[in-house]
């Protein structure tokens, strides 16, 4: 009988994902337990769970320590969360939770899932999550090749051997990594239609195609002003009482943005509409950070409406 009255008890679950151990916090019950991040663990973490019923189970994404929980979350069919740490951090900072423990973590954490009720983190596929990676890895290799190449110009002749030979082997990687995330994009027969649309616009390539879609899944379906913002390229304002500051963009996806960045450079030499664009906020005098900016913003607005509208670059 109690069993059937706990289970019927809706429950918001707090977990503090650490490399070695999980801190639970169930914080309608007030109570508090520790597993071991390991797959024993985590099943004896959702046999504990399985006598309620869970509306939210919460984790800070830790950088894939969590991957395991919920994964054997999502197998379970549990509603799973996967919020940002600084989320969590300014909601503790609100409610004047200074402290910082494990135990403390978990309970502000299943705090933060009953009062502010975070969206329910779909399920990715280990194709989908196989992309996240390969695009991940490709651009940490493009950021040493980079490094590479600023040491060519200043360390010298005795230094430059190695250099080049560096850059000749990170070339080789980025281009296998460049092949296997071609094979898993095939793979998403969903993007097909997508990924052609979006390869008619020009100063679109396969590094931008690919983010999009795997880490700006809401592309197509979101207004102007939406998706600017989710991308993190719309202005902010800054206003207070008689005080009217300068519109900055703040937040979004930073992983988007970067791509994005590079993709409009390429554009305002080759894509006409963005090209003309460009010029004019320069001729009116805009800097030109603030111009490649307003073309970010502009790029990827149309780029929304073609997947929304299912339409090609100039039709």
């Amino acid at each position: 009988m109690t069993n059937i009255k706990q289970r019927k008890k809706e429950i918001n679950v707090g977990v503090d994902v650490g490399k070695a151990h999980l801190d639970v916090f169930i914080h309608e019950r007030g109570l508090h337990w520790q597993e071991d991040n390991t797959s024993e663990g985590i099943k004896r973490l959702l046999k504990r769970l399985s006598h309620y019923r869970v509306e939210r189970l919460v984790m800070e994404a830790t950088g894939r320590y969590e991957f395991l929980l919920a994964a054997a979350a999502y197998r379970k069919g549990l509603p799973v969360c996967i919020v940002k740490p600084l989320s969590v951090r300014r909601y503790a900072g609100a409610v004047d939770q200074l402290a910082k423990t494990d135990k403390i973590d978990a309970a502000i954490i299943a705090r933060f899932a009953a009062v502010i009720q975070p969206r329910i983190t779909p399920q990715k596929s280990k194709n989908l999550i196989a992309i996240k990676d390969l695009i991940a890895r490709r651009r940490q290799l493009m950021g040493l090749r980079t490094q590479e190449l600023n040491r060519l110009k200043i360390m010298g002749a005795t230094i430059e051997i190695s250099c080049k030979r560096m850059i000749r082997h990170l070339d080789a990687e980025i281009l296998r990594m460049e092949k296997k995330l071609a094979k898993h994009v095939e793979q998403q027969a969903e993007w097909t239609e997508t990924q052609t649309l979006l390869k008619t616009a020009p100063g679109v390539g396969d590094t931008l195609i690919y983010t999009l879609l795997a880490d700006l899944p809401e592309l197509g379906t979101l207004n102007n002003k939406e998706i600017s913002a989710l991308v993190g390229v719309a202005p902010m304002n800054r206003d207070s009482g008689k005080l009217r500051g300068k519109r900055r963009i703040k937040g979004g996806r930073a992983c988007v943005r970067t791509v994005l960045y590079m993709a409009t450079l390429s554009a305002t030499q080759c894509n006409p509409i963005i090209q003309a664009f460009y010029k004019k906020l320069v001729a009116q005098g805009k800097h030109k950070k603030v111009a490649i900016t307003a073309c970010m913003r502009k790029f990827i607005t149309i780029l929304n409406a073609m997947v929304r509208d299912k339409t090609a670059w100039g039709c």
